[in-house]
């Protein structure tokens, strides 16, 4: 992000009933068994056209605590699931899209951050939220995560209604990990699962990833 700044605040307000989105169920980790086979190759990801498709989603900037508090999933709406943090990072001095060139990080224009984190059975869900100023800017993202993770395997989980998503499959430091991206008005949202020897279930991915598109478009849709 260069030189500007960013407000961090811990979002530890999290917890049962919290904001206007707190009320969604189905969350619960899916048992392992019928996952996709990971294919340990190269494989070509699913953003390997680098086609954005705007599926609608709001004009409305994420820009507050309070709106990423109402969008990131919380205790009440991950049974099974033990909550581990919660933050969020507002840019004080977000830099201008202009200045992001063309070989740039794909959220070099971001003007807010959040993330939540979770734990059951051996295995971690991790929430991220990205927030841009306007729907360009967010789609200009979409393009470039896209471009980057057309290299890994695809990870064959289902569309999630509502937005333009794409997984992939990556493997870091011994970890196995799930990546899930959904790019929808704003905002860039990533579902990360990931654990060592774990079966990364695409019906588990799937699961989340609509709980967390639905608390993203009610939290859009809040005054």
């Amino acid at each position: 992000m260069g030189s500007s700044a960013a407000l961090i605040v811990a979002l530890a307000a999290l917890a049962t009933g919290c904001g206007g989105a707190g009320s969604d169920t189905g969350a619960t980790k899916p048992p392992a068994g019928e996952s996709a086979t990971k294919d340990s190759g190269s494989g070509s990801g699913s953003g390997s056209g680098g086609a954005v498709v705007d599926k609608g989603g709001s004009d409305t900037v994420f820009r507050t605590e309070e709106r990423f508090r109402q969008a990131l999933p919380d205790p009440a709406s991950m049974a099974g699931w033990t909550p581990r943090s919660a933050n969020a990072e507002i840019e004080e001095a977000p830099e201008p899209a202009a200045n992001c060139g063309q070989d740039a990080d794909w959220y070099c224009a971001r003007i807010a951050r959040g993330e939540a984190n979770f734990e059951a059975v051996g295995e971690e869900a991790q929430f991220d939220l990205t927030a841009f100023a306007d729907r360009s800017a967010a789609q200009d993202a979409c393009r470039e995560e896209k471009t980057w993770s057309a290299k890994y395997t695809e990870a064959q989980v289902p569309p999630v209604p509502g937005v333009d998503s794409h997984a992939y499959y990556r493997n870091a430091g011994g970890l196995d990990g799930l990546n899930l991206f959904m790019c929808t008005g704003t905002v860039v949202a990533q579902v990360l699962l990931e654990g060592e020897g774990s079966s990364l279930d695409p019906a588990t991915a799937h699961s989340l990833a609509q709980l967390f598109a639905s608390r993203i478009h009610k939290a859009a849709a809040a005054q």
